[in-house]
């Protein structure tokens, strides 16, 4: 299993477009969390900074860091943005995730 964390080129637009508005050197950080109904959870924050240490992906003007203790949990994932009936939200198709809630927001290992 690759290690790699994919963002799809509908997710790229989406950040793209919303780092955009964020101003120069904006990038967006998503993190793994321990809560959520499935243990664990995913979290999206604009900033500015990165550390050292952290996981760059760039495509298409989106540039995406992921800290090194959330690099495990999100090692061969899928970020992709959908639009659907119920929202448009970025949704994580996560290989390790042993379960999940229906919010897709949290999941277990």
């Amino acid at each position: 299993m690759s290690g790699d964390v994919i963002i799809t080129e509908r997710a790229a637009r989406r950040i793209g477009q919303i780092l955009k508005s964020e101003g120069d050197g904006a990038m967006l950080r998503i993190s793994v969390e321990g809560g959520g109904c499935s243990g664990f959870q995913y979290k999206f924050d604009i900033e500015k900074t990165r550390a050292d240490d952290d996981l760059v992906i760039a495509r298409d003007g989106a540039v995406v860091v992921v800290d090194p203790a959330s690099v495990p949990f999100l090692a061969g994932s899928e970020v992709d943005f959908v639009d659907d009936l119920i929202g448009a939200s970025f949704r994580v198709a996560n290989p390790n995730a042993t379960a999940s809630c229906g919010c897709g927001t949290s999941f277990s290992i």
